[in-house]
């Protein structure tokens, strides 16, 4: 098996002899003819006729052929690629790997399938695929609530020998609160899209208590943990300080996440946009267990906790910058300490209205985005290529294909959104992918060719342009 660590060197293009500025290139070199990249129909791992269908519907609306092209290889890819689907005991069962990776994140399952939610009352093969991520996604918090990526089955890991509680089952073991806010985040979109609580299992309840229970250890309000990593390695974010604790955290009623949604180990434990995605999971599981489960006292804790936690985070999330005001910083330790910077990784701060945690006008947030896409940024970077949000994973001067999506689906602005469209056009480095992180100055220079989160968020941003700003689609980018 491979790292994701290993793609950054391992899948990167070069082509000789080309120049780019400020996305004046040519990026049709190899598909002047637009023929599709994806893999034969017997080939696929599963076909929706919802999303065939949806394909067809796009691609007449999108007058850029180019760009149709890229929708039409992007959109399926997760279930072109990523997903086996069976049934185990008459339930449906789904175990979804990221692409290039052959394994199963918590996170990366979830936002693969999300795009697909509203289709799924079109395709009940479709709505059976997505119901089986819900149950995988149970057992796995079963087995272990603190992991983040699993394998299908026990089988062995690059990482068995990490230092933390490995089981066979286990891809990896890395702390991070989205991992358990994903899961929820799909059970309650396929709830409340279908009616169907049949996902609400007595396994899923016991899922959700460990939930429950893992988020309460991580508050620490006793100063200990059951959790803690240590990894041998040279690479400096895929270790935690202190016997693997972390740094110290006052106790004020956040959660501790010791690594970000990267898989990069946290500066200051309290990852503030992670504080909010678990906020939004409470109400979410608050109103699942009053309505659908008629679980009121559940349904109180549930409620109770959130409150608890949205009052830490009304006093610890806010702080004044130097130049931009009042804005939310993405790291705290309770202790007044803060990390202001914003990685690619969803959840972010700039995603946050993504995931309903804010709304996208609230002052606030608007101060954090202008920081966020600035220099100021110290993980913004600007060249040749286009500009955008990176992160410490892919190294400096690596923009992530996820954070000009996110830039796009956030954004209230047409030109804002055109601009991010015409980048993404031009950074796919003749693929006709998404990928994980590209050079500011060179498309070419990339990292994961086969990196189904993007490819699929990038068709739920053009499907999201096409219900709100439809004329955009008319146009040649």
């Amino acid at each position: 098996m491979t790292s994701r660590r290993e793609f950054i060197k391992s899948s990167s293009l070069a082509l000789a002899g080309l120049s780019f500025s400020n996305l004046n290139f040519t990026t049709n070199l190899f598909a002047s003819n637009y023929e599709s990249k994806r893999p034969k129909l017997s080939e696929r791992k599963f076909v929706s006729d919802a999303v065939e269908e949806k394909i067809l519907e796009m691609k007449s609306k999108i007058a850029d052929k180019e760009l149709a092209w890229l929708f039409e290889n992007c959109f399926p890819n997760t279930l072109d690629t990523t997903v086996t689907h069976k049934f185990i005991d008459g339930k449906p069962d789904t175990f979804v790997i990221t692409g290039d990776i052959h394994a199963m994140w918590l996170r990366d399952s979830t936002a693969q399938v999300w795009p697909y939610l509203s289709l799924i009352n079109k395709d009940d093969k479709l709505k059976n695929l997505v119901a089986g991520v819900v149950n995988r996604q149970t057992k796995c918090i079963l087995i272990d609530p603190y992991a983040n990526a699993f394998n299908d089955g026990p089988a062995d890991s690059p990482w068995k020998n990490d230092i933390t509680e490995m089981k066979p089952e286990l891809h990896e073991r890395k702390w991070e609160i989205d991992s358990l806010c994903y899961p929820i985040r799909l059970a309650y979109g396929y709830w409340k899209t279908t009616g169907d609580a049949s996902i609400l299992s007595k396994e899923w309840i016991d899922a959700m208590k460990l939930v429950y229970k893992t988020f309460r250890e991580q508050q620490r309000k006793d100063g200990t943990s059951p959790y803690k990593f240590m990894r041998n390695t040279a690479w400096a974010t895929d270790g935690v300080v202190l016997g693997g604790y972390g740094n110290p955290i006052k106790p004020v009623g956040l959660i501790v996440s010791i690594f970000r949604p990267s898989d990069d180990a946290t500066i200051f434990p309290f990852l503030i946009p992670s504080n909010y995605f678990a906020l939004v999971s409470m109400r979410q599981l608050s109103e699942i267990f009053n309505s659908a489960l008629n679980d009121n006292q559940t349904a109180m804790d549930w409620l109770l906790f959130g409150d608890e936690l949205e009052e830490a985070l009304n006093i610890y999330s806010v702080h004044n910058h130097l130049n931009y005001e009042n804005i939310f910083a993405y790291e705290v330790d309770g202790f007044g300490n803060k990390l202001f910077m914003d990685d690619a990784n969803v959840p972010s701060l700039l995603s946050l209205p993504y995931l309903n945690a804010i709304d996208v006008n609230e002052e606030v947030y608007q101060n954090t985005r202008k920081f966020l896409l600035s220099n100021d940024n110290p993980y913004y970077f600007e060249g040749k290529a286009g500009k955008g949000i990176g992160g410490p994973h892919a190294g400096l001067n690596m923009i992530w294909h996820l954070s000009i999506i996110m830039r796009g689906l956030t954004s209230i602005d047409k030109n804002e959104i055109r601009d991010c469209i015409r980048t993404l056009k031009y950074t796919h480095a003749n693929t006709g992918f998404m990928h994980e992180a590209f050079h500011k100055d060179d498309p070419n220079n990339f990292t994961r060719p086969w990196f189904a989160w993007a490819n699929t968020l990038f068709g739920e941003f053009l499907i999201k342009v096409d219900n709100e700003f439809p004329e955009l689609l008319k146009e040649n980018f």
